[in-house]
């Protein structure tokens, strides 16, 4: 007989940040007559959820929130809840996770949804056994202030960090469902990286090329680059001992062994499964590159600057990541300007790293 969640029937949910991920799941778990709570700083989306509430795919969803459930800071709450998603950019969730051992319920858990490694750093904080992983294998954007389209389908891979699976987790497992599937795994670490390492390509490249992904990996000399920042990735998972799990289906230790020749061009197989991923994420603008675009400080270093410190402890080489970090930061800094220049030159960078493991083919064959 299963065991009986501790969550009431229908339990208290709090969605902290509404931006693409975190409106499209309020949206949904508002469609669906969840006991729901959003917290953003954003007034104009504070203000559309209060007014004739969120609008999804251009349509509206049908329902409001009052003002006890619409909260611009963790002191407005009048209540405790059994599940708080977090949904911020990766530089805020430590203090989202400091702001959250409050508003737990006795029982209540904290569902990571943001890019990078934050399990671990919210586990931290509120309590190891408090946190549960959803690697998102879906894109959203918000086109305005309450207003939410997915960019992309897909659904979730859902785990904790010590591998257990309880009622409660069952709980949230329905809650996910209201956007997309959920698959369940005990290695919540390796489907983790194998997205953060998806990530380090696909977002950071949107972010230096300052274009859809569809655009820039519809362009051979961006796959290129985005094959060598995948395989540094993989590089510093086998060295941590990592089990990296298919996360989009795409098997990036099949990916990055294609990748070893590195004295060869980039094999027609794995241009053909980034062109794949490129048709499938069309639509996607890289949030960080929203982030930049709001005055906010980019996500950069939990994504491929978390694969340089860790190739740095590890004796791995990551040059290409190293380069696409960089660039990322100069483009936040105003020190340059997104677009396929600053590709050419992250690639540069990289290439250039003498006696590096992920320099190109043309370097390599100029100095033999």
């Amino acid at each position: 007989m299963p065991a009986m969640s501790s969550f009431p029937a229908r339990p208290s949910v709090l969605v902290v940040g509404c931006g693409g991920i975190g409106g499209v799941l309020g949206s949904r778990l508002l469609r669906a007559d969840v006991d729901l709570t959003i917290l953003t700083t954003n007034a104009a989306v504070r203000a559309a959820w209060l007014g004739e509430g969120p609008r999804l795919e251009g349509k509206l969803v049908g329902k409001t929130l009052d003002a006890e459930h619409v909260l611009a800071s963790p002191e407005e709450a009048k209540r405790r809840y059994d599940v708080a998603f977090v949904a911020v950019q990766p530089p805020e969730v430590t203090n989202v996770g400091r702001s959250l051992i409050p508003l737990l319920s006795e029982r209540g858990r904290v569902v990571c949804l943001p890019n990078g490694l934050c399990e671990d750093r919210v586990g931290e904080i509120v309590g190891r056994e408090r946190v549960v992983g959803a690697v998102v294998a879906w894109g959203a954007r918000m086109l305005a202030p309450g207003s939410y389209t997915k960019t992309s389908e897909g659904g979730f891979r859902v785990g904790t960090l010590s591998g257990a699976h309880d009622a409660e987790l069952d709980a949230i497992v329905r809650l996910l469902e209201t956007v997309g599937p959920v698959r369940l795994t005990d290695n919540l670490r390796g489907a983790r990286f194998s997205k953060l390492a998806i990530n380090c390509a696909v977002s950071t490249i949107g972010t230096i090329g300052g274009r859809t992904v569809g655009e820039l990996l519809g362009r051979a000399e961006v796959r290129r680059l985005a094959l060598d920042i995948l395989t540094e990735a993989v590089d510093v998972a086998r060295a941590d001992g990592i089990r990296l799990e298919k996360v989009i289906q795409l098997d990036l230790e099949w990916l990055a062994g294609l990748s070893k020749q590195r004295s060869k061009p980039k094999s027609a197989i794995q241009h053909a499964v980034l062109f794949a991923v490129a048709l499938r994420y069309r639509k996607m603008r890289s949030s960080m590159l929203a982030a930049i675009e709001r005055g906010r400080p980019p996500a950069v270093d939990f994504l491929n600057g978390e694969i340089v410190s860790r190739g740095e402890r590890l004796g791995v080489p990551t040059p290409v990541n190293r380069a696409a970090r960089d660039v990322v930061w100069e483009i936040a800094r105003g020190t340059r300007s997104a677009g396929f220049e600053a590709l050419d030159e992250t690639q540069t960078r990289g290439s250039n790293s003498l006696g590096s493991p992920s320099r190109s083919s043309s370097t390599q064959e100029s100095a033999r």
